[in-house]
């Protein structure tokens, strides 16, 4: 587990790795980093696949859905103690959130680059779940995400209680293409301004 603690945290954010990433790589020392400097403490931790690959060497596909679910519920049971208590995650740590959250009693879920369904397979959807969340939530999205882009979003008809902020030109990876002007580190500072506008409210 990584834990980055401000000196006087106005909440606490579970910032769970996406598919193919572990809890400290780069795009996620950035997030943490971000909400850090803005007062967020920002807890980190790997699920049971991705542990296995860092202590073990042992690659495999990541777990599934209950074994996720469960790996997280485990974390949030240590973290009892913080009264305002928020998850969320890249990619596929986002989607585990968004299916524990009502259930967890967090005050809020925040997805990053959710993966609305595969790419290239638009008809493969994971928004059921969503479709009923009760708790508060906020996507963050890049505008050229191949899961998910603006156009196939607004087709969901999501409910009021997800918010969404969209990144110009971003990837799955927040990252905009040189054309666009826009840069990565720019990205990284939008999606945390987000964030804390988000748990603040």
């Amino acid at each position: 587990m990584l834990i980055d603690r401000p000196a006087q945290p106005h909440a606490t954010f579970v910032l769970a790795h996406g598919a193919g990433s572990a809890m400290d790589a780069p795009l996620m020392n950035q997030l943490a980093e971000g909400l850090c400097a803005g007062g967020v403490e920002v807890v980190r931790f790997e699920f049971p696949y991705m542990h296995r690959l860092r202590h073990e060497g042992r690659r495999s596909p990541p777990d599934r859905m209950p074994v996720l679910e469960a790996s997280y519920r485990a974390i949030l049971a240590q973290l009892t103690d913080r009264p305002r208590l928020f998850i969320g995650g890249r990619s596929m740590g986002g989607r585990v959130a968004t299916h524990i959250a009502d259930s967890a009693g967090v005050r809020g879920v925040i997805a990053l680059g959710y993966p609305f369904h595969a790419p290239r397979k638009p008809g493969s959807l994971r928004v059921e779940h969503l479709l009923t969340m009760k708790t508060p939530c906020l996507i963050v999205q890049g505008s050229r995400d191949p899961f998910g882009t603006p156009e196939e979003v607004d087709s969901y008809a999501l409910p009021d209680g997800i918010l969404l902020c969209w990144l110009d030109d971003g990837d799955h990876s927040f990252v905009p293409r040189k054309s666009s002007g826009r840069t990565l580190a720019q990205h990284v500072e939008q999606s945390c301004a987000a964030m804390q506008r988000f748990m603040r409210s």
